[in-house]
């Protein structure tokens, strides 16, 4: 059986439904997608960009808690998640556009 996104330190039970959101449906995905295409995946699904939840995220995967992250390791993971915001590009389905796919108005490619 596979246990729940929120089963992995730093993620609370508001990060199951965000994870799904974006098709990752447990932690045993997480960890095998790794945290970078986890966190690219959320931003495209609509989360909005956070860099302590990505870096809490990151500490969480490694067994940390989420303030361990300092220094040079916190600034090269802050270019990451700059890269990672880039990548995702600009969210297609911000503001009504999220709302009005939510409940099945946009079509899809």
């Amino acid at each position: 059986m596979s246990k729940p996104v929120s089963s992995i330190r730093n993620l609370g039970p508001a990060s199951d439904a965000s994870f799904a959101r974006a098709g990752i449906t447990s932690a045993e995905a997480l960890i095998d997608m790794g945290p970078d295409e986890a966190y690219r995946r959320l931003l495209i699904a609509g989360s909005r960009p956070h860099f302590i939840g990505y870096y809490a995220m990151v500490m969480g995967l490694q067994g940390r808690p989420w303030n361990d992250c300092k220094g040079k390791e916190k600034e090269a993971l802050r270019l990451r998640f700059d890269a990672i915001k880039a990548k995702a590009g600009p969210n297609p389905l911000a503001g009504i556009e999220k709302i009005l796919d939510e409940i099945g108005v946009i079509e899809r490619p």
